[in-house]
């Protein structure tokens, strides 16, 4: 028997970053089948107790890095993933040594393949055949076949605060993103990627562009990736461009939606996703030949060896995706080439790591319970689950008059109001001070209200999204904090069931349905209506009504919306097969949003002249 190997990955979805603690082990859990997931490796702290906990379970000594050590948050990281890149490995050799047997993990391994997989159809084969040694050839040839998936790593550009030497020195190279950015680079992971989020950070690019990591090999391979995380076309067209012009190739662009996402929503002007995906679409090649002009060049400039033709761009979605149907309809009609999945599988602890007693808030979690909320200290949007164990540490503090956290790890640190080093937002430091300054101010009393919740909002995320690791792998607290905050999308409140591995990758590939409810909006529909929310939000602010920049941004933001609402009835009728069973639904969906954002509009600009008349 004779059979050729596959090109494609195993699987056309990704498990993406999510929180600190979240996906921090994700690997280790789920890339023996074949399945990519995304580390964040900005809280090194958190890294070192993985390595404690990681070390002790494969029976080999631990030897802390501890702040003492020159460049310890990047030693920190690169062990942490070479010690992840072992146990994969280890995970996959003894995968390849073990038998076929059912339920067993090599079976497992195929079995969650998507049904239109070469590789699932050629081991489905093995039923039918009746020789053994076609049997054993077919099987040594399926073991071949077996790749882990990618160990990926993710890093907030925005968290990139300055470190100090004991001198009281700004450390060359050594603040926190470059840091590591660094520890990924000196890592021994191959097949993998750094997806960089949060925006451009001009020092970051430019301490990539001194790295060889990056670079492309003769034949014009990664072993290590860049992928940039977007929220539109014009994003990734300008940070594509940045990084060509320092010999730099973005190998994928992840959009994200701006609102229906879990974590920080970084909110576009009325871009929906629908046309952004087209846009992508349409101008894919536009793209890649736009990119691999200015970045051939820069190679040439350097004096090192350009290349022919581009390297591969992908492109990837994620952000309220939840269904099969949601699924197909960005594989097939949009092209995309991978899926970001990740707030249902905050409920499979095969793959994610969350406490007990978070995963059964999240179970239980309805709609009203995940709130865009302004929690984070970034002074992003932030999607927040109520009733964590966060929240109620947070309101215990206010209601005893002592609002605000410690602050231990200072990764968000960037206010410099009151203080010359730049203090968190979430810090008792910090509110303190402010609600002083707002007490002085003799501000109308709504006001005044609306300023000091703004003020008492702010949660510490540092500790509160490690936290589930803690518990879980049962380590040694952060300095006796335990309490746990956790940043789900809308989309965990139509998942309510706690599941395997198997069971949710079986709903990703329509085998079951997972999703109870009978009222889930599409995911296009659901980010709609969100942005919706958040337009009427930006009505109410007091310059909405006075200021004319913000009143142009206002009607700009309406008409995005509009032209989104139009491209999704057009659509309807493009895709009938993905909207069969939603169409007219989607379209009731479709008209109520127009006549809601026209009342809005309405009510507004009457509200702009009365102000104007006055």
């Amino acid at each position: 028997m004779q059979f050729t190997s596959p090109i494609a990955p195993p699987h056309s979805f990704h498990i993406p970053v999510m929180g600190l603690a979240y996906t921090i082990d994700a690997p280790i859990k789920v890339a023996q089948y074949g399945i990519s997931s995304v580390i964040s490796i900005i809280e090194d702290n958190l890294v070192e107790k993985m390595r404690e906990h990681y070390y002790k379970t494969i029976g080999k000594p631990y030897v802390p890095i501890t702040p003492d050590e020159a460049d310890y948050r990047a030693k920190r990281i690169t062990d942490y993933l070479n010690l992840v890149n072992l146990i994969v490995n280890q995970k996959i050799k003894a995968l390849k040594a073990s038998s076929f047997e059912a339920g067993s993990d090599l079976n497992k391994y195929f079995e969650m393949l998507p049904n239109n997989s070469d590789l699932k159809r050629i081991f489905n084969l093995m039923a039918d055949l009746n020789d053994p040694e076609d049997i054993l050839q077919l099987e040594h040839w399926l073991k071949i076949q077996i790749q882990p998936g990618g160990i990926d790593v993710n890093i907030m550009t925005k968290l990139d605060k300055n470190n100090h030497d004991k001198l009281g020195d700004i450390i060359e190279d050594g603040s926190d993103a470059v840091a590591a950015l660094r520890g990924y680079a000196n890592s021994g992971l191959s097949n993998s990627s750094v997806i960089l989020s949060a925006g451009m950070n001009p020092r970051l690019f430019a301490y990539m562009e001194k790295l060889s990591a990056f670079d492309a090999d003769s034949r014009g391979n990664f072993e290590k990736r860049i992928v940039i995380k977007v929220s539109d076309y014009r994003s990734a067209l300008i940070q594509g461009k940045m990084l060509a012009k320092k010999g730099l190739w973005v190998s994928e662009f992840r959009i994200e939606s701006g609102l229906n996402c879990g974590g920080h929503a970084f909110a576009t002007d009325g871009y929906l996703m629908g046309p952004i995906l087209q846009e992508f679409k349409d101008k894919k090649d536009e793209l890649s030949a736009t990119l691999f002009e200015i970045y051939n060049q820069s190679l040439i400039s350097k004096g090192k060896s350009g290349f022919e033709q581009p390297h591969v761009v992908k492109i990837s979605v994620q952000g309220g995706i939840g269904t099969h149907a949601e699924n197909e309809l960005l594989n097939t009609y949009y092209g995309v080439d991978s899926t970001g999945w990740g707030t249902p599988f905050l409920l499979v602890p095969e793959a994610t790591t969350v406490d007990e007693d978070t995963l059964k808030l999240l179970s239980k979690a309805k709609e009203e319970d995940v709130i865009l909320s302004k929690n984070s200290p970034l002074g992003v949007r932030f999607h927040y689950l109520k009733g964590t164990t966060g929240e109620k540490e947070k309101l215990d503090r206010i209601a005893k008059g002592k609002p605000g956290s410690p602050c231990t790890e200072k990764y968000l640190v960037s206010n410099t109001e009151f203080t010359k080093e730049p203090i968190c937002t979430a810090s008792r430091a910090y509110q303190k001070r402010k609600i002083a300054q707002l007490q002085e101010q003799d501000l109308p009393e709504q006001e005044y209200k609306e300023q000091l919740q703004d003020v008492l909002d702010k949660e510490c995320l540092c500790i509160g999204l490690s936290n589930a690791a803690i518990k879980v792998h049962e380590a040694t607290p952060f300095k006796k904090l335990d309490a746990v905050n956790i940043c789900p999308g809308p989309n965990i409140a139509y998942f309510t069931e706690i599941v395997s591995l198997k069971k949710m990758i079986d709903h990703i590939y329509g085998r079951i349905n997972i999703i109870q409810r009978d009222d889930r909006p599409h995911m296009f529909v659901k980010e709609l209506s969100i942005y919706i929310k958040y337009w009427s939000e930006l009505l109410q602010e007091g310059k909405a009504l006075v200021d004319k920049k913000k009143q142009t941004y206002i009607q700009n933001f309406y008409e995005n919306l509009m032209k989104g609402i139009s491209y999704y009835r057009d659509l309807s009728g493009k895709v009938n097969e993905e909207f069969a069973a939603l169409g007219s639904i989607i379209n009731r969906n479709l008209d109520e949003a127009e006549s809601q954002l026209s009342e809005l509009l309405e009510s507004y600009m009457a509200k702009v002249t009365s102000e104007v008349t006055n």
